[in-house]
């Protein structure tokens, strides 16, 4: 046997208890799951204010604005007295309704109830999502994952697009509101 090829055999030997290393370090749900896990730090505590400073001289951080064809803009609200701050977010929305079946988050699905898709969401999140157009809302519960599609924030089940009366336009623009977990 040549140099060569007994280099070549024991780089790949190599490679393959390199590959089946990392894989025995993770679960099946790490390896196969199809929501990316996010190594980040926790988010800094808001800056307390005291009463000497002025509520007025806090500024909004600035949005970030998004076209038709960049991803969804999000904004943050500060936090004002006496209640906590939401999250809100704005996008596309479309909806779903497929029958039987699954959530991922392992209930049955049923088309009729108020609720959504969101890819990074815990499920059991509480938002109201109003429509842009119509001003029309609806307060869902996250229970699934999704959308497929990159350009959406949200899929709405058939029930919560029959109260925003979505019809025949598919997809909408809507604001979204964290408002319970």
């Amino acid at each position: 046997m040549s140099w060569s090829r007994l280099t070549a055999v024991c780089i790949f030997l190599l490679g393959g208890w390199a590959a089946t290393t990392a894989a025995a370090a993770q679960t099946f749900e790490e390896r196969w799951s199809p929501i990316p896990k996010a190594h980040a730090e926790p988010a800094p505590a808001p800056a307390q204010t005291t009463p000497q400073s002025d509520p007025a001289a806090v500024a909004e951080p600035p949005a970030a604005q998004a076209g038709p064809d960049q991803s969804p803009r999000a904004e943050v609200k500060p936090p004002s007295a006496g209640r906590s701050a939401h999250r809100v977010f704005t996008g596309k929305a479309s909806y779903y309704g497929y029958r039987g079946g699954k959530t991922a988050s392992g209930r049955p699905f049923d088309r009729s109830l108020l609720t959504a898709a969101h890819r990074s969401l815990p499920f059991g999140t509480r938002l109201r999502v109003t429509d842009v157009a119509t001003n029309k809302s609806v307060e869902v519960v996250i229970t699934d994952r999704g959308p497929a599609s990159r350009k959406r924030v949200l899929d709405l089940s058939l029930g919560a697009a029959t109260v925003l009366d979505i019809g025949s336009r598919g997809v909408i623009r809507v604001r979204a509101e964290i408002i319970g977990g």
